[in-house]
């Protein structure tokens, strides 16, 4: 039992295995202090985290090196954030209740009614999906990976998705309406595609959190239950209340404004609705110029040439960094050029925010959570 929150000792058993009963049961049992704290990691890619975040146990097995973690932490998330570098995000029960139950009232679920979890419960986003259940008292639906057939025929009331999971359901013109609620988050969905899948049916709620505030704590612009917003001076979104995390692993340095988690991302709060610019770590220095990559790539991404687009700043010695834009053309025969891009952004865009570089990639490189991997677009793999 490990129920005093000020016991320093608690285990941490890290699971490397597929999404399943096992691992619900681990889940359950940390948030309910019967077992130790989980750190749920995905096969085939777990060890640069247990390098780093050293857990006392692997599949059970006791690890020369490990070190346990404060008796109220319950679950520990490895991000990385964008530098690639494995973090512990460091997340207490209480706080997990906290951000499933205001979910779950935002939502109007009710007891019994059942919850898909078809992302990776290594992520905050799939985890949360388990909690969910827990607190709606009812057994989730879990598969260990993505299938739109057996999503659509898993008899579930209620799923979490990233963009790509529900473009794919609306690129084969699903019946959505099997779902009373499709929670969207991980990144911003691109043109046209929420009004698609509404055609469809789908009752879709857009989320917006991190690991850190144990995942969505904005839901469609506005704030959970007990969750508080604020943008400060420099911009960037800060967030209060019960779903905050308990810090990082081994004492790493969180960023906090007093009670207020300070995020990397830039915003803008219009009638207590929040809209979400992009990173700060993604805005380009561009000839003195700063641009916020999200914002064109939000314009790109209504382009009819454009399947998909990332923006990113690479470096140059005259402008420092140019703006580029990596392009997915919808036609692989007849592929949008710098000019044409050019020549859209000029009504929408500043001049300095039109892309001055265009690469065309057969794909996006993606992240398990469904995020553009913009490290490797940096590097050029």
């Amino acid at each position: 039992m490990w129920r005093n929150p000020s016991h320093p000792d608690r285990p941490l058993h890290a699971i490397v295995q597929p999404p399943g009963p096992a691992l619900f049961t681990a889940i359950r049992d940390a948030l309910e202090g019967d077992g130790p704290a989980v750190l749920p990691l995905p096969p085939g890619q777990a060890g640069a985290a247990l390098a780093a975040l050293r857990p006392t146990h692997l599949d059970g097995a006791p690890q020369d090196g490990g070190a346990g973690v404060p008796g109220d932490v319950a679950v520990v998330i490895a991000t990385s954030g964008s530098t690639g570098a494995p973090k512990g995000v460091m997340l207490s029960a209480t706080a997990l209740r906290a951000s499933a139950a205001a979910s779950l009232r935002r939502v109007e679920a009710s007891k019994g009614e059942r919850w898909l979890c078809c992302l990776p419960v290594s992520h905050v986003s799939g985890l949360q999906v388990l909690v969910r259940a827990l607190l709606s008292e009812s057994e989730p639906i879990i598969h260990a990976g993505f299938d739109p057939r057996a999503v659509l025929d898993s008899g579930a009331d209620h799923v979490s998705l990233v963009p790509t999971q529900l473009h794919r359901l609306v690129e084969i013109g699903a019946d959505l309406s099997v779902f009373r609620t499709i929670l969207l988050g991980g990144a911003a969905p691109r043109a046209g595609l929420l009004e698609r899948a509404r055609d469809l049916g789908a009752g879709v709620v857009t989320t917006y959190g991190m690991s850190e505030t144990c995942g969505g704590c904005v839901y469609d612009g506005q704030p959970l239950y007990n969750v508080d917003l604020k943008i400060g001076d420099d911009g960037l979104i800060r967030i209060a209340g019960p779903v905050l995390f308990s810090g990082y692993r081994f004492g790493a340095a969180a960023p906090f404004d007093g009670g207020w988690f300070v995020t990397s991302d830039l915003g803008e709060l219009t009638g207590g609705r929040l809209r979400v610019l992009g990173r700060a770590d993604d805005v380009i220095n561009t000839g003195g110029e700063k641009v916020v990559a999200a914002a064109v790539a939000a314009v790109l991404d209504t382009h009819p040439g454009i399947a998909d687009v990332a923006v990113i700043g690479t470096p140059d010695p005259e402008w420092g960094e140019l703006v580029t834009a990596v392009v997915v053309p919808a036609d692989p025969d007849t592929p949008p050029t710098l000019p044409q891009l050019r020549a859209y952004c000029r009504d929408r865009l500043p001049p300095h925010a039109a892309p001055r570089d265009l690469r065309l990639v057969p794909r996006l490189p993606l992240l398990a959570n469904g995020k553009t991997d913009l490290v490797r677009l940096r590097a050029g793999t």
